[in-house]
């Protein structure tokens, strides 16, 4: 299996491939790549900053060099502490995806293994996501637990 390995400013455009795989998985009606190109210079930037609060880890795709064949994002934010959780780090998990042609194999569980591992280091104490049907047991697998979700949100 390749190594996990942290994404590079180089990787920026195969990371929005495979963050486009994941949302037409989600919503199948979202195909347009319009953004792409909006969006890959800030990401570009961020993929850049190795102490930044974002991270992303990839594997290669072990038969299309230059290719990723997986992607796991995620962000540690700061909310203010509370009993259990002085420090207020939570990480926060996104944009897990794999291409269609190397699932099965171990990629995003191990690609979140290491940025669970990220986030230890980084001193988060919680580590929350959404995750799709087809994705839950990964993630129930690796310790993650339902919780009621009261999550509202505002478009701007």
């Amino acid at each position: 299996m390749s190594s996990v390995r942290r994404a590079l400013p180089e990787d920026a455009e195969e990371v929005l491939r495979l963050r486009q795989i994941m949302i037409e998985s989600l919503f199948a009606s979202d195909t347009s790549t319009r953004w792409h190109g909006e969006s890959l210079p800030t990401l570009k930037a961020e993929l850049g900053k190795p102490e930044a609060d974002f991270v992303a880890f990839v594997v290669d795709h072990p038969e299309r060099p230059g290719a990723l064949a997986s992607l796991v994002a995620g962000t540690i934010d700061y909310r203010i502490g509370k009993s259990g959780d002085p420090q207020g780090k939570v990480g926060f998990v996104f944009s897990v995806a794999t291409d269609t042609d190397a699932r099965r194999r171990g990629y995003a569980r191990a690609c979140m293994q290491t940025l669970l591992e990220w986030f230890r280091t980084r001193g988060a104490r919680r580590v929350q996501l959404t995750a799709s049907p087809e994705a839950e047991p990964l993630y129930v697998s690796l310790g993650f637990r339902p919780k009621p979700d009261p999550l509202l949100e505002l478009t701007l």
